[in-house]
């Protein structure tokens, strides 16, 4: 309708240039988005939680999770469907104070969220809904003031959260009076309403299994969400993962830099689902929802099933252990078998189990099989038969001799495929591990390694766990603790000290988080019963910081939705999860333009990373692999990966080329050709830079070559 638009438009201008005042710029600005928006919100949902009792915790349970679902789930797909452009894109004479941003316009995703604040509010604080009311007004003047959305953005953003909100609420509502009144009987008499809060009825009972079924439950709901976040395609695959995908199209007794279990899970879950991002990744929540189901019993086992669903909690607040619940890399594979190793391991020690001990062989084989980290369970392991009562025992049983035989036979494949590829295996773990140069005493790498490893740990949890570990090795302690203590600090110290010689990656300490986080848990539950020691708001500080910082690693996009500021590409921490699929797209164009000269053309990539990426995402690519590859890593005569054992494209004399090379963040460095590519061809010209972008911002420069008539 004209004259709607004409209206629309006419209150647009009256706010972006008609209102315009030097006073007003920075106050719309703050309003809109800044940096002191996420602690600001860190604090006020601690507050709520610590203070405001069971008002307060459901409140902030059915907002953020109201926020949570309508936003991607409603608002997004909202915005896809009408396809309003902002704006600045067809009036270009737009004041526009904030970032372009990458989405549509209608409706508007900040005045959404207020829009649920204030709904949701509503309904819990009846006097105190005209604050979010304000502040949604303020944040939606903003809006249109900054130049980003027409008012009936704003209107629809602010009528859509608002009824979402009040329709989710309402919907939580009527499960917690079916479901609820099902599974948690006793919960339910104590608040039969759960928008009412202060009503019910002060009831007792033994609430151990609502407790467990609460643990199933958040279980379920990770899986199926993690499932859904890995086909909403946030994320595109690393190039490890693109890497070993190649792999299992080659299925083989080990590989170049791994052993061969990583490319059979990806082989089961691509042969399940397909080569797409959710047929790679269908394993890792799978695994983590395994891992917490058993997590959680042994711990409510050792303590009670409250104490067993907090640490279920706990565990996925943990940034390194997340991200192994998403991505498929030798990681989540390592901690299942080291976890598993571990559990079986307690029950062989202290029951004496022959069959706990086969489990033990299994988990360690798994461990070898997975990341050749087996020297360390056993290691481990070993160490834990002196802090067990009777552990040294074990060594005259046939359990642990059992264990080693299957460990021994789980390297066979690995050591006959090594065998046969002049053990190149272990030249490449010696160059990663820098053991092939002297050893030279260096500090340089150890503040990285202790800033960022407690980072990936959750930083609260990690002064606690800390605090638990050195109580643990100094005082007397319970066996279970100080097996847990074995178990994951030896191997935490190991490469602390090994920082003394070279660089450390923080994932190789995957292994050690979930034994030290049982052992705090242990240990500070302990402390609790005995001695009263409270570390509830410790807790509830760490989810506070865990729980957010977890939440903006599945999508670092939310921070220019909070503060309106997109994070520059060297800061974001998934940069290298994205523009993949734009980089594969830009090269497969290239290579069409230069197919049109008549010659068949293939492509060459600087790094064996980025050949797989482009592999997988350029559909051609993919559909012709592994039968007829088109897609090499650089020859250089010398293997630097698994692709230097497959056809090269040396047999392809003749043809041309596109060659990709990683550009530099520096603008002011110039990009080098590789000699072994000069040598190969007759010419080589340079072709127009490759710019991958995402969600409007640049991640990646690569600098692009057409390479004509291999020699």
């Amino acid at each position: 309708m004209p004259w709607l638009q004409s209206i629309d438009y006419a209150v647009f201008r009256f706010f972006n240039r008609d209102l315009v005042s030097p006073a007003l710029d920075p106050v719309m600005e703050f309003l809109s988005g800044n940096a002191l928006f996420v602690p600001l919100v860190m604090l006020w949902v601690l507050a709520l939680w610590i203070w405001c009792g069971r008002r307060g915790r459901l409140f902030t349970l059915v907002l953020l999770a109201s926020i949570a679902i309508g936003d991607p789930l409603i608002v997004g797909k909202l915005k896809r469907a009408i396809v309003r452009e902002r704006p600045f894109v067809d009036h270009p004479e737009t004041r526009l104070l904030a970032g372009k941003g990458s989405s549509y316009s209608m409706p508007s995703g900040h005045a959404a969220i207020w829009g649920v604040a204030t709904a949701v509010t509503f309904i819990f604080y009846r006097r105190r809904w005209w604050i979010a009311a304000t502040l949604a007004f303020g944040v939606g003047i903003s809006r249109m003031y900054l130049g980003v959305h027409y008012p009936t953005d704003v209107l629809a953003g602010w009528a859509l959260g608002a009824l979402y909100g009040t329709v989710l609420a309402k919907m939580a509502a009527w499960l917690w009076t079916t479901v609820g009144r099902a599974w948690f009987p006793i919960w339910w008499r104590r608040l039969p309403r759960l928008l009412s809060p202060d009503e019910g009825e002060a009831t007792t009972g033994d609430t151990s299994a609502h407790w467990t079924r609460l643990g199933w439950l958040l279980t379920a709901v990770l899986l199926v969400g993690r499932w859904y976040y890995v086909r909403a395609g946030i994320i595109e695959l690393s190039e490890d993962e693109a890497y070993q995908w190649m792999w299992s199209k080659h299925l083989d007794l080990s590989y170049y830099s791994k052993p061969p279990l990583i490319a059979c899970a990806h082989w089961l879950g691509t042969h399940l689902l397909g080569d797409r991002e959710l047929g790679v990744r269908f394993l890792p929540p799978l695994i983590s929802a395994v891992l917490g189901w058993m997590l959680q019993r042994f711990v409510a086992r050792q303590t009670d099933a409250r104490t067993g669903f907090v640490f279920l909690v706990v565990l996925n607040s943990i940034p390194l252990l997340a991200a192994g619940s998403i991505l498929l890399t030798i990681d989540p594979l390592t901690v299942f078998f080291c976890t598993v190793g571990m559990l079986a391991g307690w029950k062989a020690i202290t029951e004496d189990s022959t069959a706990s001990w086969v489990w033990v062989g299994v988990a360690w084989g798994g461990g070898f099989l997975s990341k050749y980290f087996a020297p360390f369970q056993v290691a481990c392991a070993v160490a834990t038969l002196a802090v067990v009562p009777g552990g040294w025992r074990q060594l005259l049983r046939p359990g642990p001799w059992l264990a080693l035989g299957i460990l021994a036979l789980s390297t066979i494949p690995v050591v006959v495929w090594n065998q046969q590829h002049d053990w190149i295996t272990l030249r490449h773990l010696g160059e990663r591990g820098g053991l092939n140069s002297p050893w030279k005493f260096t500090t340089r790498y150890v503040q990285d390694f202790l800033l960022v490893v407690p980072l990936l740990m959750n930083p609260v949890f990690a002064v606690l766990a800390v605090v638990a570990g050195w109580s643990v090795w100094r005082r007397p302690a319970p066996p279970i603790e100080r097996y847990l203590w074995v178990m994951g600090a030896p191997i935490l110290l190991f490469y602390l000290a090994y920082t003394f010689r070279s660089r450390v990656q923080p994932n190789w300490v995957a292994g050690g988080i979930v034994p030290l986080a049982l052992m705090a848990t242990l240990y500070w539950h302990r402390r609790w019963k005995t001695d009263g020691v409270r570390v509830g708001r410790w807790l509830a500080t760490g989810l506070a910081v865990g729980i957010p910082f977890v939440a903006l690693l599945h999508d670092t996009n939310l921070v220019a939705r909070i503060t309106g500021h997109p994070l520059t590409a060297t800061r974001d921490p998934l940069r290298r999860v994205h523009s993949k699929r734009d980089l594969a797209t830009k090269v497969g164009e290239a290579r069409k333009r230069l197919e049109a000269e008549g010659k068949p053309v293939f492509v060459i990539a600087d790094h064996y990373g980025r050949a797989a990426q482009v592999t997988f995402y350029l559909t051609e690519a993919r559909e012709a692999f592994p039968r007829d590859p088109f897609v090499y890593e650089l020859d250089t005569g010398i293997a630097h990966s698994q692709l230097a054992f497959w056809p090269g494209y040396r047999a392809r004399k003749g043809q041309n080329a596109i060659f990709i090379l990683e550009g530099s963040d520096d603008p002011t460095d110039k990009p080098t050709l590789p000699p072994e590519l000069v040598e190969q061809f007759e010419s080589i010209e340079p072709l127009e830079p490759i710019h991958t972008m995402y969600r409007g911002r640049e991640m990646y420069l690569y600098h692009a070559y057409a390479c004509r008539n291999l020699k």
